[in-house]
């Protein structure tokens, strides 16, 4: 390897090094934002809960259901069976932060629903293994 390579590949480097931070804390400002509107929607967020289902979500994601102004919102009354739910009338996906891979179930689901751009008016209920509950009873939502 020659002196031109070697600084070639430092200066590629430097560059690479330099370039992620910008598009990170736009993904970051985007992860906050949906914090935010949970904080404004959710009976029941604290910044733990949200947060972990929120960060489950991809940014991309995150700024399709912006777009179309949906929240999500951790609530503990889902039971362990039936843990994520798409409220259509709120434009709410809730998921309960106790059982474990809800936020991925509901981060799928969203993901889903952003790809297409198509939010169902209904309530959809999901169980925990990410199957649909068809017909299973869960609590109404209820706002901030």
């Amino acid at each position: 390897m020659n002196r031109n390579s070697r600084i070639f590949g430092s200066c590629l480097g430097l560059l690479l090094v330099a370039v992620p931070p910008a598009h990170a804390q736009k993904d970051r400002q985007v992860y906050e934002d949906a914090i935010a509107r949970s904080a404004e929607v959710c009976p029941d967020h604290s910044a733990e809960r949200t947060r972990a289902g929120v960060m489950a979500v991809p940014a991309a994601t995150l700024k399709v259901l912006e777009e179309f102004d949906v929240a999500l919102c951790p609530d503990r009354r889902l039971d362990s069976t039936t843990p994520v739910v798409w409220y259509g009338v709120q434009n709410v996906f809730a998921w309960n932060p106790s059982v474990k891979g809800a936020p991925k179930v509901m981060a799928t689901q969203a993901a889903a629903y952003a790809r297409s751009e198509e939010f169902p008016q209904t309530t959809v209920v999901w169980k925990a293994n990410g199957k649909l509950a068809e017909g299973a009873l869960v609590p109404s939502f209820r706002k901030r």
